[in-house]
């Protein structure tokens, strides 16, 4: 990598007649990095990413729907599910022309990217984890334990704990949780206060309980995630905050049993680990591009 700084362009894109926001930068002939977020946030968490590898890469970060600036149409118009999100992400790459990709994952941005994967895995080149899940191992007992509950039986009851996650305090949890002292001044509150703000709009409440009762569905699809990975041997680079207590250590060991060539690194962060180690992130996934897809920085 150079010291170039290439801009973050900010576009749209129509998908079903949906407005899809995302961010893009690096050349357009440039081998592609598909940046899927996670809950509650947006492709704003890959604000300081982007910038670090854009002078080899093409990096293409959209906001799910329902998520930052894409529409959020009401959750009794759309079937808000991951299945559906899915199949929008696919429409995302078709209507870019991407046909080949790596992968970044995160949280939800996880099961989205690899049903992708199980889908079509002649398009992903390889795939860089980091905090997203494929293990039950993985899930943290006390954060996931009101999310099951929900999952389990949907009620009154049960959607109440978890409207709680998507609350700034909620939010700002699972951004302080696992940093360690050392790190703290690292985070930016705007980024919380941001999400909440995204979190805090009108229909967000059935967008988002839908999804969260949904999870269930990914679950179900881990032996096939599992398979996945043992039959394409995919390239596989785990960064992962060691401190997260959503998805905790054991989810990214665990992709060594199915790949053992799977490179992990546990970094000492939390959930959202760029927030505190985006130079180290980024070194590490041009690194292990270039050695194991031979994409040359």
């Amino acid at each position: 990598m150079t010291s170039t700084v290439l801009p973050t362009r900010h576009r749209t894109v129509k998908v079903r007649d949906h407005e899809i926001a995302y961010r893009e930068a690096g050349p357009s002939d440039a081998p592609v990095l598909l940046l899927l977020h996670g809950f509650p946030t947006s492709s704003y968490m890959f604000r300081d990413l982007i910038p670090r590898l854009a002078d080899s890469y093409r990096l293409i970060a959209p906001d799910h729907l329902g998520f930052g600036r894409s529409a959020a149409p009401d959750a009794a118009d759309v079937d808000y599910t991951f299945a559906e999100l899915t199949a929008l992400t696919a429409e995302f790459t078709a209507a870019l022309g991407l046909d080949r990709f790596a992968l970044y994952i995160q949280d939800y941005g996880s099961p989205i990217g690899l049903r992708l994967a199980l889908a079509h895995p002649e398009r992903i080149t390889a795939i860089i984890s980091q905090n997203g899940n494929a293990y039950e191992e993985g899930l943290g007992a006390e954060a996931w334990a009101p999310v099951l509950a929900l999952i389990a039986e949907r009620t009154p009851e049960t959607e109440e704990p978890v409207r709680a996650i998507r609350s700034l305090d909620g939010i700002r949890w699972q951004y302080e949780t696992g940093v360690p002292a050392e790190y703290r001044d690292l985070l930016d509150p705007d980024a919380w206060h941001h999400d909440a703000a995204l979190m805090a709009r009108e229909g967000q409440d059935a967008i988002q309980l839908g999804l969260i009762a949904d999870y269930g569905s990914n679950f179900a699809l881990y032996p096939a995630f599992q398979e996945y990975f043992r039959t394409s041997r995919v390239p596989l680079l785990a960064v992962w905050g060691e401190g997260d207590q959503v998805f905790v250590p054991a989810g990214a060991e665990a992709f060594r049993r199915d790949l053992p060539d799977a490179e992990i690194h546990l970094l000492p962060t939390g959930h959202f680990a760029l927030e505190t180690h985006a130079p180290q992130i980024a070194a590490l996934i041009a690194d292990f591009l270039a050695r194991r897809v031979g994409v040359r920085p």
